[in-house]
């Protein structure tokens, strides 16, 4: 294949890159002369994340392949180019400006794609840089083009990326049935340990994809998938350690650091009490509130002795978002070691300390009824708040938080693609 000359610039200054650990689906892909796509017309599911080790777009790769058609394109939140905001619909059929290639939005009045838009198709591609946190809507978008792609006859192809956080990190709890939604789609942890091609295949295997039918019940569905696996990855490899370049997967997800704390901090920022770095420098990587000490709070998380974590005193004035221009104090989440850091709980505790310092300090009695229904369908189950909101003690939900995680653990060995080391 011809090389950009960003390829090229890449290739010459990180020969590392050119040689390096990992290579995710679309390489592999590009590597064996497009096997799996080969003859066929596809639709592709991607965003800015879709690029190849020389940060080629899956978009022009695909689209400049030797015997393959690419006909249609889906965007998941944010869009296809990556320029629409959290939660933003993107509505309408655009056409891609480089290609000329149609765009169907999956994050706008329906997630579903229509028959419609799979009609011609022999195939679909999924290639999206996740973070391996159930509320991250990727992968409910992954899930619904499943769904389609198994009622229409049409088949899966997961081109794989690494899980940021590795294969070895499982945390949370599930989802029940009552709190089904676009961030928690799947009864499944909220730090899940897999892959995006191992979770596809655990969804597909597990009867974890359903749709109503005209009776109104839900019926479980099965596409016929193929995951093109990564080469080089394993287990225990968080990002950085993949030889990979980061591309930004959200706007508030800009680095690799960023993807790591999200589960740290992203239940917390539902209630609106604390800034947890959006709006400021430091995306999830903050806990901070109006007039608070800073330095009382991180002599206080400190003293809690969490393994794997520092936190630092900081002030900070928000450029942007409900806190906007206010000076705020708080801690900076440092990962010393990340094998051992427990990212999830990071946000229960501080809630707990934040508690012990202002008696007044009561978030899931008092924030608004849509942002408690927020912090349920995040977490998963309305037990997490209930019985959190008691004491606010992390004691008092240990095993609700564990149990089911430990479980899933179990189940979801058998759909490892990866080994845990080398």
């Amino acid at each position: 294949m011809r090389h950009t000359f960003l390829s090229i610039l890449i290739l010459c200054i990180t020969p590392c890159l050119a040689h390096g650990q990992v290579r995710t689906g679309i390489d592999v892909l590009e590597d064996n002369g497009f096997e799996q796509v080969r003859g066929k017309r596809i639709g592709l599911v991607t965003n800015p994340t879709g690029v190849d080790r020389y940060l080629n777009s899956t978009i022009d790769v695909l689209f400049n392949a030797p015997e393959v058609e690419l006909i249609a394109l889906f965007g998941p939140e944010h869009g296809v180019r990556g320029n629409a905001h959290a939660g933003e619909h993107v509505e309408g059929t655009a056409r891609d400006a480089r290609t000329g290639v149609p765009i169907f939005s999956l994050y706008g009045r329906t997630r579903l794609p229509s028959s419609e838009q799979f009609e011609g198709l022999d195939a679909i591609v999924y290639d999206i840089q996740d973070i391996g946190c159930r509320s991250y809507t990727y992968i409910s978008t992954m899930g619904n083009v499943m769904k389609v792609a198994a009622m229409e006859d049409v088949e899966m192809i997961i081109l794989d990326r690494p899980n940021p956080l590795g294969g070895l990190r499982v945390e949370g709890p599930g989802v029940d049935e009552s709190l089904i939604s676009f961030v928690g789609q799947y009864d499944i942890p909220y730090v899940y340990g897999l892959t995006c091609g191992e979770l596809a295949t655990l969804l597909n295997e597990e009867g974890m994809l359903k749709v109503k039918g005209r009776n109104g019940q839900d019926s479980t569905v099965r596409c016929r998938l193929t995951v093109v696996r990564m080469e080089g990855w394993t287990r225990d490899m968080t990002f950085d350690r993949t030889g990979l370049l980061w591309v930004p997967s959200s706007p508030h997800i800009p680095t690799t650091e960023a993807a790591y704390l999200y589960p740290a901090t992203g239940i917390l920022g539902e209630l609106g009490v604390a800034s947890t770095g959006i709006g400021y420098t430091l995306p999830f990587g903050m806990i901070a509130r109006e007039g608070l000490d800073a330095e009382l709070f991180a002599e206080k998380m400190n003293a809690l002795h969490l393994p794997g974590l520092i936190f630092r005193p900081i002030y900070a004035t928000p450029f942007y978002g409900s806190l906007k221009g206010r000076e705020t104090g708080g801690v900076q989440i440092h990962i010393s070691d990340f094998s051992s850091a427990r990212l999830s709980e990071i946000q229960f505790y501080a809630m707990e300390v934040l508690a012990s310092m202002d008696p007044d300090f009561d978030p899931l009695h008092q924030a608004l009824p849509s942002r408690l229904e927020m912090f349920d369908k995040v977490t998963g189950s309305k037990q997490i708040r209930e019985k959190f909101a008691v004491r606010y003690r992390f004691e008092d939900i240990y095993g609700l938080w564990y149990d089911f995680a430990e479980n899933f653990r179990t189940l979801s060995k058998k759909y490892y693609l990866y080994p845990s080391n080398d």
